[in-house]
């Protein structure tokens, strides 16, 4: 019955949606759940009132700290029901769940599951460092360092210059630097002009089931509003791991509806990131972080218009980090945004889904899955080449076939690429401009054909000129596989054939690229990565610098000069 109970205990507290069923059932079910949680520590903590040492959180699957308090409750409530021989039903187990601390006093019913809305707002009210498992602290470094390199080197290019000119012109300098740029501005200007040059080189991380690029919108709010409160390592590193989660389940509850509808998840939901980091960073409560989600969705915004051509993508999360600040900085003083804006009538969900399903029920932390950790950041990606991530499996399974091969470029005839049905889009955009370049299939093949290789001047305007890429690009051809799309977004599926001129033909086959979580960049990639991107805006010593403090975020008291650091 312990194990039964427990089960339960997960379901009110909302830590394992499973759990219900558990409860429920008991069983060898219930045996096997409950028992990885409490097997090693029922013994020493069966009723006290200490919580577990290190040594005993390796040994358990992470519990969120207030899980201790209601497992210890759970414990000592059971053990009188030790000699019942049927399982709990859900209504004894709601009794159970009902229970005081004091003398079994009952109390009301535990509440049913949160909407989407409020679910995300006590979660980022109530993050804290501690709750932060190794694999997620591990990945927030790597996605840390990643995003400010390519912030550092998005910062050089002309539309970053461009929108930093303008606000040269209409604002005042100010206090909050900028990584890469010299003159200091405010915080939402701040936030606005790392975002842009975030996601300026197609470089900038993602987290595939919600088809969305966090990090060039979440850990620019995090420098700009880091900067302003002085907020310690552990603070700065929560906001930061509360902004993935609000943008990845955001996102992979409606992936791909949004998509086809023409909306560009990254800004259109980042805004919701932008508050959360906000939120943690100045301490709100979730009343105040639910209001800066009413106020956010109104400022939910970005088409794919883009790929026709322009610079406008660029935008699209700095628009998103500034107005997401702006946001929860409004509610904190007291303006009402609408409540449950995700899932009310005429909310986020139904004006981007283009549905009027009712998602006031869904399990808005199941979105995406729980592939290495609770926490959606753990599961993200980091591009190892310079161009839209749906060109990256067809990237490696042709590097790798020309590698094993040992074929030349003049060798292949065609290059046939069979994929999914978002990716397949792709093979009809052209490469007139380097953003449209860098999500064109027939380019970016070309360019990885001829140089074996696909780094960021191969897209610019000499690398798209270069008669010896251009030659290569008639030779793909892109077709949408049936059983491929259906494994979509769950992976990121290709099949290619190579013919060459002698009449071989080799195929390759990826179901994950490089960088993804299943199959991660190495550490020493990920530093020469950082080190292409930041040498040459900050000099190499004071990049190494920015990495060794990176990965000690956690024992720093103050965050400001590291950011400090980061200016040009």
């Amino acid at each position: 019955m312990f194990h039964v109970s427990l089960g339960w205990f997960a379901v009110r507290d909302g830590y394992d949606a499973s759990a219900r069923q558990v409860a429920a059932n008991g069983g060898q079910e219930g045996l096997r759940v409950a028992s990885r949680l409490c097997h090693h520590i029922i013994a020493t903590f069966e009723c006290s009132n200490q919580a577990p040492d290190r040594g005993m959180w390796r040994l358990v699957p992470p519990l969120p700290a207030v899980a201790w308090a209601g497992l210890r409750r759970v414990v000592c409530q059971t053990k009188s029901r030790e000699r019942e021989s049927k399982p709990m039903s859900i209504q004894e187990a709601d009794r159970a769940a009902a229970k005081g601390r004091s003398g079994g006093k009952k109390v009301e019913a535990a509440a049913p599951r949160l909407g989407p809305t409020k679910a995300l707002a006590r979660f980022v009210a109530t993050l804290s460092f501690d709750d932060i498992d190794a694999a997620a602290l591990y990945k927030l470094r790597c996605h840390t360092l990643d995003t400010i390199g390519v912030c550092l080197a998005g910062g050089r290019q002309e539309v970053s210059r461009m929108a930093a000119s303008v606000l040269e012109e209409l604002t005042a300098p100010g206090a909050v630097p900028v990584p890469g740029l010299s003159r200091r501005t405010d915080a939402l200007s701040a936030a606005f002009l790392a975002g842009t040059a975030g996601h300026g080189l197609e470089l900038d991380d993602g987290f595939r089931p919600g088809a969305i690029h966090p990090g060039c919108v979440v850990i620019p709010a995090a420098l700009a509003i880091g900067h302003v409160t002085g907020a310690d390592g552990k603070r700065f590193l929560a906001a930061i791991t509360a902004g993935y989660e609000v943008a990845a389940r955001i996102a992979a509850l409606l992936h791909p509806r949004p998509r086809w509808r023409g909306f560009h998840n990254t800004s259109a939901i980042g805004v919701f990131a932008a508050a959360a980091v906000t939120a943690v960073l100045k301490g709100y409560n979730e009343t105040v972080v639910e209001n800066a989600f009413g106020l956010a969705a109104s400022s939910s915004s970005g088409i794919r218009s883009y790929v026709r051509g322009g610079d406008v993508k660029r935008i699209h999360p700095g628009l998103a980090a500034r107005d997401g600040i702006l946001a929860a900085l409004l509610a904190a003083k007291g303006y009402q945004g609408a409540s449950d804006v995700l899932e009310c009538k005429d909310g986020f969900f139904h004006s981007f889904a283009g549905t009027e399903e009712d998602f006031s029920g869904a399990d808005i932390f199941a979105a995406g899955g729980q592939a290495n950790s609770r926490f959606a950041v753990a599961d993200c990606y980091i591009k190892p080449h310079a161009c839209c991530r749906h060109l990256h499996p067809a990237i490696d399974a042709l590097l790798d076939i020309l590698k094993t091969e040992d074929l030349a470029a003049e060798d292949v005839t065609s290059i046939d690429v069979a994929t999914y049905k978002i990716a397949a889009t792709h093979g009809k955009i052209g490469w007139n401009a380097m953003t449209t370049a860098q999500m064109s299939f027939p380019f970016a093949l070309a360019a990885a054909l001829e140089h074996r290789a696909v780094h960021l001047h191969h897209f610019d305007d000499d690398g798209r000129k270069d008669r010896n890429v251009l030659r290569h690009c008639a030779k793909v051809h892109v077709s949408v596989d049936g059983a491929l799309d259906a494994r979509y977004p769950s992976q990121r599926p290709v099949r290619i054939e190579v013919a060459t001129r002698s009449g071989r033909r080799f195929t390759g086959a990826v179901d994950e690229p490089l960088g993804a979580a299943s199959n991660p960049l190495p550490d020493a990639q990920l530093r020469e990565k950082f080190h292409a991107l930041a040498d040459p805006v900050i000099g190499s010593k004071r990049a190494e610098g920015v990495a060794r403090d990176v990965w000690a975020l956690e024992r720093t008291a103050d965050v400001r000069p590291f950011i400090e650091g980061l200016a040009a």
